[in-house]
């Protein structure tokens, strides 16, 4: 791919990025902040065990969603480093091109459709 083509992707890239460290951020204080500061409660534990128990499943959700994200910050990074080296839309598994169509999609995949899939099915792949 040429650099002229790959530089509507980097903006996208740079977006999301943008975007996805704003979520990481907000969920970091959503996960790691007091419920019952936002309530208005003295204490930070809750009165009943279904409230603990909640609160448990609730933190745990967030941080599972601040996990998936940070693998996808990560994932965006690389594909701005591709696009520095000039490697953007070239497969890394089988060096072959990865169509505009599913780079439209998933801007930041560093693979085909192909290898993806292939990944998938030996469950080798994230």
């Amino acid at each position: 791919m040429k650099k002229i083509e790959m530089r509507p992707y980097k903006k996208v890239l740079i977006a999301l990025r943008a975007r996805l460290r704003g979520d990481v951020n907000a969920l970091a204080d959503a996960a790691l902040g007091s419920t019952a500061e936002a309530n208005g409660e003295l204490s930070s534990l809750p009165s009943h065990m279904a409230d603990l128990g909640s609160d448990t499943f609730e933190q745990d959700n967030t941080l599972r969603l601040m996990d998936n994200e940070e693998l996808v910050l990560e994932e965006i990074e690389g594909a701005i480093e591709r696009i520095e080296a000039g490697t953007y839309g070239t497969c890394t598994e089988c060096d072959g091109r990865i169509p505009k169509m599913r780079l439209n999609v998933i801007p930041y995949t560093p693979i085909c459709v192909k290898c993806a899939s292939e990944l998938e099915s030996n469950d080798t792949w994230n």
